[in-house]
């Protein structure tokens, strides 16, 4: 029997700032990326966010992200790999912090926006990345997209690694993302999520927005918390998947 992880973005919202559908979508998914204060969050919500996935039996992971709260980490800044290593462990320790506090360890980290896009093309970058995961918890996952350098440079540092795969990001033939504000970067119709979502885990297969077929074997979807539908998406996209045999549990878990 198949099984999948479902995962979002959560606590992003900061002060008075509200981001996301977390409340709705912590009943939905079953490991959440919590922002670290750099992109989204603060101190406050980081720790609601840990609450509410201890209530409702979801794992926890790290998003680490630019400092960008006014570009919400989704505008590439340049950084050396030092500074890339020593902003990774900053954001991972900070939410650890508030893990230990709550009593509950922290399952994987995920990079947000442009910092994990950055990855994707640039093997110093993802070296660093790892390397700041690793200096702190070599125990915990890394969650990447399946053959890019952060995929690469997680296994060679010996971090255990889940694939990711995207149910509401539309895909080049190359297997990258569609760069946001593109034709085709953002899928918001259930209907078509869903179907993209049971292809993905029954057949291993995605349609790319240039008609290429092309093949995706992932251990995780995620669907952002702020992409317009999200809750109605991936309640549609949960409920098909359990439909169709599909076992909804996280990666970290036998």
């Amino acid at each position: 029997m198949p099984t999948m992880d479902l995962n979002s973005d959560l606590g992003e919202a900061f002060g008075s700032h509200q981001i996301g559908f977390d409340d709705d979508l912590f009943e939905l998914i079953t490991s959440a990326n919590v922002a670290c204060g750099w992109h989204g969050g603060d101190p406050r919500v980081m720790e609601k966010t840990i609450a509410r996935a201890i209530e409702t039996g979801v794992a926890i992971g790290a998003h680490p992200g630019y400092m960008d709260l006014v570009g919400f980490g989704r505008r590439e800044i340049k950084l050396t790999p030092d500074e890339a290593r020593t902003d990774t462990l900053y954001q991972v320790a900070a939410l650890d912090g508030f893990c230990r506090a709550a009593g509950i360890q922290m399952q994987h980290v995920k990079a947000h926006g442009a910092f994990y896009n950055a990855t994707v093309k640039d093997r110093a970058l993802a070296d660093a990345v790892a390397a700041g995961v690793k200096s702190f918890d070599p125990g915990l996952v890394m969650l990447a997209q399946p053959g890019t350098h952060l995929f690469r440079a997680s296994e060679d540092a010996g971090l255990p690694v889940a694939r990711e795969g995207f149910i509401d990001r539309g895909y080049n033939a190359d297997g990258t993302l569609v760069a946001r504000g593109m034709p085709g970067a953002l899928v918001t119709d259930p209907s078509e999520a869903s179907e993209r979502a049971l292809r993905i885990v029954l057949e291993q297969r995605l349609r790319a927005i240039d008609g290429t077929d092309i093949a995706l074997d992932v251990q995780s979807l995620c669907v952002h918390s702020d992409t317009p539908g999200a809750v109605e998406m991936l309640a549609r996209v949960r409920q098909d998947l359990e439909r169709a045999g599909v076992t909804i549990r996280t990666f970290g878990r036998p």
